[in-house]
């Protein structure tokens, strides 16, 4: 058999266009063994190939760009190239195709509607080849199973353009369609249309909006068809639009629940969505984050873990119940007990829950450790599981989390890792017992993504930008973090002094050699059990808030990477460099009573001396940093240490510059300074040459350098899976992000309190891009009614200016009100608008939570903030609330969504 490839590419000097494949005529997909295209032209690219008839009859290839013997560009090959082949050795089969580059519609090309949303679970055959055959081939991801795409042209065969009668085509590699023509009927040239046929109607419900397509005569051979490829097909129809629930995992409350939400309530939480006509289910990151067995733990963005579930999402039913039928009814009863609580009680949950994984483990884990999905599992993860599995009984033995301060292992040793999970080892019933727990997890995870998948919706995870510096991946690959930064956030609507993650930052020129693996594979991993995921501060790709280790608010931090200014840059904008001024903290005896207020003096005489001009202080050397103020008054709570602590904390970082990590003689303006004394003690002209420097610096300078900063690491990352993309773009946004979102087909994330434009208060919901997730609330903020009941100016404002009412707002959210703004975001522009639980059920007075203060799930001012907002209802109520679930029925159908 011959194929014959043909590609139109317009290369530069040097550079070479290949086939790649799955047969071994076309390399085996060994990048090194591509078959090289020919041309005269440098445009007009062929080859010849000849092949063995594959086993499953059909060959699988994309087109790739080299330039001195490597790959420099690769075409968008997330749904890779298909050619299902005749079993005739004789057959030529001449392929006409063009690069593919990303579709502007690439999101309905993803898993979450090729396999959920938009699957087509019953495909048709490959269509019948002919002796003389003409291949048609077109993309048209947005076809439901009830539709199918057709082709109605000038030839008995298509039609005779009448469309009930067109030549259907073959869904077998949907999203793209084809049908095969016996090209020995066809009276060339040929013109023809795509259609859009109903399959149970029988009939066809829509044309292309394009010209007539036209085909000369193309000299087709005895025993060869002609393959044209890459049509995209569009029909004058109502966009997609579908509408979600989110909630945290943690949050779920079912009969069957363990005093917290498990992977078993998931699939209720789907049933749920089922029954509400919502398409997507959007959790928090289910990795464990289990460091101190406290409630500290219960923050869900500092993982031990990239890989590894939090073993309290475990459903116990699944896991089998104990024979000794004595104490299986004490369990019985604490689950009561820990279920009827309003909130999560995290420690008592997980001690409980962990007393009978010993018990279950003891009990089934031998026969379920022999199993062969348990060994299948084992060996397609063993390169996570062991050293997760090994850190966390070391971090249990040795009672800190913190490796490097582990008497022995402190630093990783795979072959001492290996030894330790040896089955004969003292130590593996311990480690074992971690294989087992994660083996059920995934498990049960992964009944609740087929459950989803089965009923057309999407599962969405969250992937955080960072991990903790007391985990797997910072004991074992510790190249590929900076442990001496704190990853955090500046100054935003969510907190004024900036946020301190106190995560790691990443070393990306190290990720950078090895191609982002270490990405690479955690998106790969997410792929297995979610079809669309949430890139937490998406803005970490552009550029991060890197803090230094020795302050504990955000203000003192910089952009890394970042361009720092010289001492000589800064005095070109007029401004001249004093190292004592600029650098050192402003403390000043004209607003030290501002600030402590009755403790000044004991402020004077504890933490600060005098210097050698008149008023002026200094921090004393024992407390200049705020790590050695926060030392000193740890455990303090009372009222008045708090008061002493924060205004020392916002003395150190009174400074007007911060020198850069990399290069301590070049500088970063200190952001939000103009709130601050040391910018008011500036004059006039100095201030306004200050101003200039700090726009500039902070948005103007960096856009392109972020954006090629970007562009080299999320490219290949968000393709590396069919997972649709949605980024998390709220902050201090720069003008990259947004070119660089559309031009991946990346989701952006619309609030309306938080709209882009800084010019408006409120977002408008149809001004929102369609390739845009819209939301009223994320899990970070107030709810709708928690909201509105913060700043009655605003709610005032808002009531009159976006809702069009007049008169006094009411004081509270009431569930009318709740309705109206819910019905404007499924009104919006958006092609997913997804709510948080909360928001769903602040309609309808009935079902709601009485008291809205407890429906807050996250402050994040606060950094020890405790994670535990439950559902007030079990979802068996839930299920039953049908006044909610009809009028949110009834306002998805209405809206189109």
């Amino acid at each position: 058999m011959t194929l014959i490839f043909n590609i139109e590419y317009r290369t530069s000097w040097g550079e070479e266009v290949r086939v790649l494949g799955s047969i071994p005529e076309l390399g085996n997909n060994q990048p090194n063994k591509a078959t090289p295209l020919h041309t005269v032209d440098g445009i007009h690219w062929t080859a010849e190939v000849d092949i063995q008839i594959p086993g499953n009859g059909s060959v699988e290839y994309s087109y790739h760009i080299y330039r001195d013997g490597r790959t420099i560009r690769t075409e968008w090959n997330s749904l890779p190239r298909i050619l299902h082949v005749a079993d005739n050795p004789k057959k030529v089969y001449r392929i006409e195709d063009c690069w593919k580059n990303l579709p502007e519609q690439q999101y309905f090309y993803t898993s979450a509607f090729t396999e959920s949303l938009l699957a087509h679970r019953e495909r048709s055959a490959a269509p019948k080849s002919y002796k003389k055959g003409l291949l048609i081939k077109a993309y048209a991801p947005c076809i439901d199973s009830d539709h199918c795409l057709a082709l109605c042209g000038n030839q008995k065969a298509l039609g005779d353009w009448n469309p009930d009668k067109a030549a259907l085509m073959s869904d077998i590699d949907f999203p793209e369609w084809q049908v095969e023509v016996d090209a020995g009927k066809i009276s060339f040239p040929l013109e023809y249309k795509f259609v859009l046929y109903n399959k149970k109607e029988r009939r066809a419900v829509a044309w292309e909006n394009n010209p007539n397509r036209y085909m000369a005569d193309p000299q087709i051979a005895a025993n060869e068809t002609l393959a044209v490829g890459d049509r995209y097909v569009y029909f004058n129809l109502p966009a997609w639009k579908g509408s979600g629930v989110a909630v945290p995992v943690f949050s779920l409350r079912s009969e069957k629940s363990f005093g917290v939400g498990d992977f078993g309530d998931l699939k209720r939480m789907i049933d749920w969505a089922v029954a509400t006509n919502q398409k997507a289910v959007q959790i928090l990151p289910i990795n464990d984050t289990t460091m101190t067995h406290t409630w500290t733990d219960s923050y869900p963005y500092s993982s031990i873990s990239i890989y590894a579930f939090h073993p309290m999402y475990a459903d116990l039913k699944q896991l089998g119940s104990l024979k000794d039928k004595k104490v299986m009814a004490e369990f019985n009863k604490r689950q009561k007990e820990l279920n009827a609580l309003p909130a999560v009680d995290y420690e008592a949950v997980n001690k409980t829950k962990w007393e009978y994984f010993h018990l279950i483990f003891k009990q089934e884990g031998e026969k379920v450790l022999a199993s062969d999905a348990f060994r299948n599992f084992y060996e397609a993860n063993k390169e996570w599981l062991q050293p997760y599995a090994v850190f966390s009984y070391l971090r249990d033995a040795y009672k800190t989390p913190n490796f490097r301060e582990w008497p022995k292992y402190a630093t990783y040793d795979a072959k001492e890792i290996e030894t330790l999970c040896r089955p004969d080892s003292a130590d593996y019933p311990h480690i074992a017992i971690y294989y087992y727990i994660q083996f059920n997890l995934h498990r049960q995870l992964l009944a609740a993504t087929e459950h989803a998948r089965a009923n057309g919706v999407v599962l969405k995870g969250d992937i955080p930008i960072g991990i903790s510096r007391n985990s797997v991946e910072a004991w074992k690959e510790s190249h590929y973090f900076n442990l001496n930064g704190q990853a955090g956030a500046p100054p935003d609507d969510f907190s004024v002094n900036g946020q301190n993650w106190g995560l790691p930052t990443y070393n990306w020129d190290v990720m950078e050699k090895d191609g982002y693996a270490w990405w690479m594979k955690r998106f790969h991993k997410m792929a297995e059990y979610f079809d669309a995921y949430r890139i937490d501060h998406i803005l970490g790709f552009f550029r991060i808030w890197e803090i230094p280790m020795h302050a504990v608010h955000g203000l003192l931090g910089q952009f890394v990477p970042a361009l720092p200014m010289t001492r000589e840059e800064i005095e070109s904008y007029g401004l001249a460099f004093r190292e004592d001024f600029f650098l050192k903290p402003y403390i000043h005896e004209y607003f030290l009573g501002q600030i402590f207020g009755p403790h000044t003096d004991y402020v004077k005489q504890t933490f600060i001396e005098p210097t050698d001009t008149w008023e002026v202080y200094r921090m004393r050397p024992e407390f200049d940093t705020q790590r050695k103020v926060e030392a000193y008054f740890a455990g303090k709570t009372d009222d008045d240490s708090i008061w002493i602590r924060d205004g020392l904390y916002a003395l150190i970082s009174d400074v007007l510059f911060v020198p850069d990590r990399n290069n301590p003689h070049e500088y970063h303006p200190r952001i939000g300074v103009q709130h601050d004394y040391i910018y008011r003690a500036l004059n006039d002209w100095e201030k306004a040459a200050f101003n200039r420097l700090y726009d500039q610096y902070y948005y103007h300078r960096h856009n392109d350098f972020w954006g090629q900063q970007a562009m080299k690491k999320l490219p290949q990352l968000t393709q590396s899976t069919r997972m649709l993309v949605c980024g998390e773009d709220l902050g201090m946004i720069p003008d990259c992000v947004a070119w660089v979102m559309n031009d991946l087909r990346i989701l952006s994330l619309e609030i309306q309190r938080m709209p882009k434009d800084p010019k408006q208060e409120f977002g408008h919901t149809d001004w929102y891009p369609y390739r845009s997730v819209c939301t009223i609330s994320t899990h970070d903020m107030s709810t709708l009614r928690g909201w509105w009941e913060e700043d009655f100016q605003q709610t005032q404002r808002y009531y009159n200016t976006m809702l069009g009412h007049y008169g006094a707002a009411p004081a509270t959210a009431t569930p009318e009100l709740c309705e109206e703004v819910v019905r404007n975001h499924l009104h919006s522009n958006s092609i997913l608008c997804i709510l948080s639980l909360q928001d769903w059920m602040s309609m309808d007075g009935k079902w709601r939570n009485p008291n809205v203060q407890e429906e807050r799930i996250n402050i994040p001012a606060n950094p020890r903030h405790y994670w535990r907002w439950r559902m007030h209802l079990t979802l068996e109520q839930l299920m039953k609330a049908e006044s909610l679930n009809e009028k949110i029925r009834c306002m998805i159908e209405s809206t189109g969504r």
